[in-house]
């Protein structure tokens, strides 16, 4: 029996002394996310967010926490995947590099002017949202958005 599980994924909110780091996708789907991929087997999701940060900005990262895990089957077109967000910081300019064809900074009110590929307005609305008020998003909350 070959079992289908959702596949491991990582993103990572980056606060710098400039704003927040977006990158610009190299592959499709092409748009505007957060720096992130998958993780690698025998890899932690720590190390696969420090590492997807430096291979697509150039940042070393430090993790500051973790938001939270979205695993709606339909987050991702390619496949089922379950991504492990945290917010993390680091001072320097980000340079987008290996899937992301560009990265930089912008403000936090700049944010959701963006149009995002996957789930990632969601994640940056409860990071938002987070921010503000020091609510995480709820579990509890999320089954009944999602029935």
């Amino acid at each position: 029996m070959q079992f289908r599980n959702p596949t491991p994924t990582v993103d990572v909110i980056i606060e710098t002394p400039t704003g927040i780091v977006l990158i610009e996708r190299a592959h499709k789907p092409v748009g505007f996310a957060l720096p992130g991929g998958f993780v690698d087997e025998g890899e932690t999701v720590e190390h696969a967010a420090v590492r997807e940060a430096m291979e697509e900005t150039g940042l070393a990262i430090e993790l500051d926490e973790l938001l939270y895990v979205y695993s709606d089957p339909a987050r991702d077109p390619r496949k089922h995947t379950m991504s492990t967000v945290f917010i993390a910081h680091c001072d320097g300019i980000p340079e987008g590099s290996d899937d992301a064809a560009d990265a930089f900074t912008v403000s936090a009110e700049q944010l959701l002017e963006r149009t995002f590929v996957f789930d990632h307005r969601r994640i940056i609305e409860d990071y938002l949202h987070f921010k503000k008020t020091g609510e995480r998003p709820h579990p509890a909350r999320r089954l009944q958005r999602n029935g």
